[in-house]
């Protein structure tokens, strides 16, 4: 693809999930015309588009289908299966690129990337069959993690004892595995990198996150317990990750910062993140924004931070208050009250435990303004605080 695709072509999505529905969003506000492929009928990108391609992400007729209504396709998740990117990528462009995704597929190649490209991350060993826990167990204590497929704390375990790794992975199923050693963390931090087929590459700002029992909880921007030297470093590890992979899209890398300060790589996401989301509101141009320009071969602008901000995810279970058996909807009303805050759902039919139903982001002026009304939003919803 040489010359941009303005506005007036049509942009696909694989994948009809939040991150799907607010890149139709972004593409729409700027005139495109947005086609999503996606089993589910009802999903929250689908419901959006203008035009939703019912079928499975393998399907040869919906991959068909989806090529030919649009210019160039991108995905919102990174367990689509590159294949069907290939597929797709024969007839239009493609970003995130099939090559680039399978990398971030599996964690034993991801930690692997990490090691080509210069990148520190923590001492890990791969487990595919019995005979390898005998050496992987070097690295008790550990989190032992399924090599593909995990999120969201899905498919991982603490274990500290040899008897636990083997107890652990005979539980996943004797999976493919990564076990990774337990470092001591001081607290994590993400980029988000846009770079764009001519090789041009911007970022957002540095984020702080803090997550609960695997799930992204709260996003803190400017990160406040990040230096300017930590976060300079942070970025440049974030590109050349980008770079080695000659990755065209958004990027989100995830680093733990360790007791002695130090900063060392934990995973990779090829496409916008959780993370990223308090950008529609805090900066001038938004993480899905950016996945648009670099799909469609636009400028990057830099985006700039025009408010501190916090982003509080919003899970299914604020609908189910004290284990109450019914669902019922969060003081909307009296969180709406607070200054500054936005509220994003993402129109999903029904709230369960554990499922990400939209985010809250609080801007302010100053960081300390921005954290003291989202500690009053906690209060309200009955959130932590953090």
């Amino acid at each position: 693809m040489n010359a941009p695709l303005l506005p007036g072509a049509a942009l696909g999505v694989m994948g009809g999930g939040q991150l799907g529905r607010m890149f139709v969003h972004a593409a729409q506000t700027m005139g495109y015309r947005t086609v999503v492929l996606e089993p589910d009928a009802t999903s929250p990108a689908g419901l959006v588009a203008h035009r939703h391609v019912a079928a499975a992400y393998t399907d040869a007729a919906g991959l068909a289908e989806l090529a030919s209504a649009c210019d160039a396709v991108t995905t919102e998740f990174e367990n689509v299966p590159a294949d069907s990117l290939r597929t797709l990528a024969e007839r239009v462009p493609v970003a995130q690129a099939a090559a680039a995704v399978e990398i971030c597929q599996d964690r034993a190649a991801e930690k692997r990337h990490f090691q080509r490209s210069g990148v520190p991350c923590a001492p890990f060993a791969t487990i595919e069959h019995e005979a390898d826990l005998a050496a992987a167990a070097a690295l008790l204590p550990g989190i032992l993690k399924t090599a593909r497929l995990g999120y969201d704390g899905k498919g991982q375990a603490s274990v500290a004892t040899t008897e636990e790794l083997a107890a652990a992975w005979q539980r996943l199923g004797r999976a493919a595995c990564v076990l990774e050693k337990r470092l001591p963390l001081a607290l994590e931090l993400s980029v988000i990198v846009a770079r764009g087929r001519d090789g041009a590459l911007v970022h957002l700002p540095v984020q702080q996150n803090l997550h609960r029992d695997g799930i992204l909880a709260v996003t803190q921007v400017p990160a406040p317990g990040v230096s300017p030297e930590l976060a300079a470093q942070a970025v440049d590890c974030a590109g050349r990750l980008a770079a080695s992979m000659d990755y065209v899209g958004v990027l989100c890398v995830e680093f733990f910062v360790l007791a002695d300060g130090s900063l060392v790589a934990n995973e990779m996401a090829p496409r916008p993140h959780n993370s990223g989301h308090y950008s529609l509101d805090a900066c001038d141009v938004s993480q899905f924004e950016l996945q648009l320009r670099t799909l469609a071969g636009l400028p990057l602008a830099a985006p700039r931070l025009h408010s501190a901000a916090v982003m509080l995810n919003l899970l299914g279970d604020l609908w189910f208050p004290d284990g109450t058996a019914e669902p019922r909807t969060p003081d909307w009303a009296g969180v709406l009250a607070l200054p500054g805050v936005a509220l994003h759902l993402y129109g999903k039919t029904d709230a369960r435990r554990g499922r990400k139903m939209g985010h809250l982001t609080v801007t302010a002026a100053d960081a300390e303004s921005a954290r003291a009304t989202a500690l009053r939003v906690c209060e309200c919803l009955g959130l932590p605080a953090f």
